[in-house]
Parts: structure tokens; sequence; C-alpha cells
């Protein structure tokens, strides 16, 4: 069982709203009518992507027998906030920390790719669903078009916050993979490299499209 501290829970409820309000501000250039209508269906997004993304590592890390927390980095808070009025933002407003008088490469290896794993997930998932309720949404069905919009956005946040984690710097997730296997670091970022070009440069609708051959 996954146990949590009330700081813990604050500190991922902080992280939380401000990352979507970045990936809000991001998405609409401060348009603030358009921000108040996106923010909710970025926030689903958002919201299982940064949370389970900290789940995955504190799991793999309690299976191990280590107690692992997550700590708020306000400084990453006010860096993502910034970063997000240029169109990018630099996610890292914490951290799950492990504590463990010693740990192998390999351990924290496996720890730091759970995060980026389940992003990548979470992706097809929300494509999954996109492509399931296109035919619908494009029958002017308000409902298949809500959740169209929001499992796109699922899709491109969680593409991104994969790849972004396991860029190999400083203390992101991708350094600790690269230094336990380059190879299965190699192949983790080329998917989620992947999934965030296509996303970028195509947009889901064309993935999607695509997928089901219109």
């Amino acid at each position: 069982m996954i146990k949590f501290t009330s700081t813990e829970i604050r500190d991922l409820l902080i992280a939380f709203f401000v990352i979507s309000l970045c990936f809000g501000i991001a998405n609409t250039g401060r348009n603030m009518t358009a921000l108040l209508n996106l923010l909710p269906m970025i926030m689903v997004g958002v919201g299982l992507g940064f949370i389970l993304h900290e789940l995955g590592h504190k799991f793999v890390s309690m299976k191990y027998g280590y107690w692992a927390e997550f700590k708020l980095w306000p400084q990453g808070l006010l860096f993502a906030l910034v970063t997000s009025f240029f169109g990018f933002v630099f996610a890292a407003p914490g951290a799950v920390y492990t504590y463990a008088n010693h740990i192998t490469d390999e351990i924290n290896g496996k720890i730091s790719i759970a995060g980026p794993v389940v992003n990548i997930v979470l992706a097809l998932i929300f494509l999954a669903i996109a492509t399931a309720v296109y035919p619908s949404a494009l029958s002017s069905n308000s409902t298949s078009l809500i959740v169209f919009i929001v499992c796109s956005l699922g899709y491109s946040i969680n593409s991104f916050l994969a790849v972004f984690n396991l860029l190999p710097i400083g203390n992101l997730d991708g350094s600790k993979v690269l230094r336990w296997n380059a190879v299965i670091w190699v192949i983790t970022i080329a998917i989620a490299g992947l999934m965030t070009y296509l996303s970028m440069t195509m947009g889901v609708e064309n993935i999607v499209r695509s997928i089901i051959g219109l």
C-alpha cells in the first residue's frame, strides 16, 4: 500500500495546479478566455500524467523496500511559469526522493524509468480513446468533441513529459536511466521522441486520421 504524508499531498496538489496552469499558458498564448476554457481539459492530461508519473517512481521505490516521498521544488515551479510565457514548459516542479543508505545504478534506473514509461502508456491510451471517438466528433457530437480535445491534449502533454524527463540532463530521470542501461534509455527516449515529434508536426487529429485511414 502506498502511503502519503500530509505535506506530500499538499506539494503534489500545488505542483499539479501550477504545472496545469503553465501548460495552459503555453498552449493559449496568454489568451485569458482561451486559457479558462482550456484549463479544465489540460488538467485532465496533466493531472493524470504528472500524478501517475510521480506515483510510478514512488511505487517502484517502495517495491524495493525504500521510503519515497514527493517534495516540491519552488524554484522549479517559478521557472516553469516563466518558460510557459515563451510557449515552452520546463516541467520540473519537484521530484520523488528515495531514502536509502545505498542504492545501485540498476535499481535507481528502474525507479527513474517508471515515470516516463507511465507517461508513454498514458499517451497511447489517450490516443486510442481519441481514435475511438473521432468519427463521432466529426459528426458534431459535442460530448465526443470534448473527449477528443481532452485526449488530444493528454496525448501531447504526456508524450512531452516522457521525452522531457528522459533528457540526460542534471537530475532528470534520463541521467539515471542512462547510467543504468544505455540501450533501454535509447529505446525509451526514441519512442517518446517520435510520439512528441508527431504531435508537434502532424498534430493529433492527423495522427488519428492516418490510423483510421481518412
